[in-house]
Order: structure tokens, then C-alpha cells, then sequence
């Protein structure tokens, strides 16, 4: 996690980046994949949402708040069918 949150960070252009590059660069860093990167309406707190997934290894979150701010999460047991169904729905569009 401190790799994955590090590529974040680190990235050419930092703030400047749109969210979708900063992940994907952050994905190609630490040998992972884009599972979806979506826009959140309606929330008071989150603007944008990406999931990084590294197969059997597990999955990783990332949330923009309303301030720009980057949070960055594992996925456990309870949120993994959640984060299935959002990537899956990605994948069909």
C-alpha cells in the first residue's frame, strides 16, 4: 500500500493531472490494472472513484473528496462484491 500510494503522490504533473491519468500511471507503477474510474454525483464528500486491482493479490481503492484530496484504501471481504459490480459494469459499457 505505501508503493501504491507513493505512485500517486510522485507523479509527473502531480495536482495538475486529471484524476483518471494520475491513477492509470499510478496502475502501470505498481504492475496493476484499472478496474473502473467513475465519477460519484450526489456526494457531499467524493467527487471521482478508481479501483486498482493486482489479481490474486487483492485490490486497491482511491477517492478524490469534493477538495481534491486523494484517500487511498484495501479492499476487504465485506466491500470486494461491490468493487466486482462496479468493474464489471465498467467493463460492459
Amino acid at each position: 500500500m505505501a508503493l501504491f500510494e507513493q505512485s500517486l503522490g510522485n507523479i509527473e504533473g502531480g495536482l495538475n493531472r486529471p484524476f483518471g491519468d494520475r491513477v492509470a500511471v499510478a496502475a502501470e507503477k505498481t504492475a496493476g490494472s484499472v478496474l473502473f474510474d467513475v465519477r460519484v454525483d450526489g456526494d457531499t464528500c467524493v467527487q471521482r472513484m478508481a479501483a486498482i486491482g493486482y489479481g490474486v493479490t487483492g485490490t486497491a481503492i482511491i477517492v478524490m473528496g469534493r477538495n481534491g484530496q486523494l484517500r487511498c484504501a484495501s479492499i476487504n471481504g465485506d466491500t470486494a462484491p461491490l468493487v466486482a459490480e462496479l468493474a464489471a459494469w465498467n467493463a460492459s459499457r
